[in-house]
């Protein structure tokens, strides 16, 4: 949603200020400088990504646009689900939450947390990894290491998405000033067509040198940018699945493990020990 707001403030900046200064809109819209510009950027990012890479890409714009991350509700809800989770492991065995694993989606306690249920891969972390244990004979930190591993293959697969898209922003400028240049020779072609169409000429290849600057430094590297905090939060959000289940797996208490992984979450979306136990007895009862 902020993202969407920044584009416009970008916008409405740039129009408020060109038409103060006595500019006329229509000089902006020069179709051959979009096509030119927007073109190369496309093949450019083509040539740098392999096809699996662009799609991520192309999935993660819209994905950035509407994600607004875990607020300190959606938190206390997470741990409130593993919470009853593992209490019912504890009282009733490991095999009674077998129906919950092999159908989370399903799961009346899974489904408190609603950003947990939206998040596939978060779901499948949590799920794959109670199987493993599951399966009896596993130690804690071999459990642990198993979990580490999905991790960082999850930020081996997000981190090149707002790395390459953050390049691409990054060549933008130049490939303005390759427009502004073709522009030049445009113009140079036309020099005995009088003032006006030479003016013409000019003030579009001045466009494309805009353009490139404007959508580096004012839309694709602030969305890369932007990309790259949205899959940092759902590393933290993994770290956080992963440290309730190792706490719970070296034998704490369910109470334990949810505080133990509470210590995880970020400080602007972490409750204190207080609203957690609040709310953990509070839903219990």
């Amino acid at each position: 949603m902020f993202i969407i707001i920044g584009f416009v403030v970008v916008l409405v900046s740039l129009v408020a200020g060109f038409t103060m200064a006595g500019g006329d809109l229509v000089l902006l819209i020069q179709i051959s400088e979009f096509i030119t510009i927007g073109g190369a950027a496309t093949g450019s990012l083509l040539i740098m990504s392999p096809l699996p890479v662009v799609k991520k890409i192309v999935g993660a714009i819209p994905k950035a646009i509407s994600h607004k991350g875990a607020s300190k509700e959606d938190y206390q809800k997470l741990l409130k689900s593993f919470y009853d989770i593992f209490l019912v492991a504890q009282r009733d065995g490991l095999l009674a939450i077998e129906k919950h694993i092999e159908n989370p989606t399903e799961s009346e306690i899974l489904k408190q947390s609603d950003l947990f249920m939206h998040n596939k891969v978060a779901v499948a972390f949590f799920a794959d990894t109670l199987k493993v244990m599951l399966s009896g004979g596993v130690p804690p930190h071999e459990i642990e290491a198993l979990m580490d591993t999905e991790i960082e293959t999850f930020e081996f697969e997000t981190k090149p998405i707002g790395a390459i898209l953050s390049k691409v922003g990054d060549s933008f400028p130049g490939l303005g000033i390759v427009a502004a240049v073709l522009g030049i020779i445009v113009t140079m072609g036309s020099i005995n067509e009088g003032a006006e169409a030479v003016g013409h000429h000019v003030a579009a290849a001045l466009v494309g040198t805009f353009l490139g600057v404007l959508l580096a430094y004012g839309f694709v590297g602030p969305l890369a940018t932007n990309i790259e905090h949205m899959y940092e939060d759902e590393t933290r959000f993994l770290e956080t699945i992963k440290t309730a289940i190792v706490a719970y797996a070296k034998g704490n208490p369910p109470i334990v493990a949810v505080e133990i992984a509470r210590r995880t979450i970020p400080s602007d979306s972490r409750p204190s020990f207080g609203e957690l136990e609040a709310y953990l007895r509070g839903k219990s009862e």
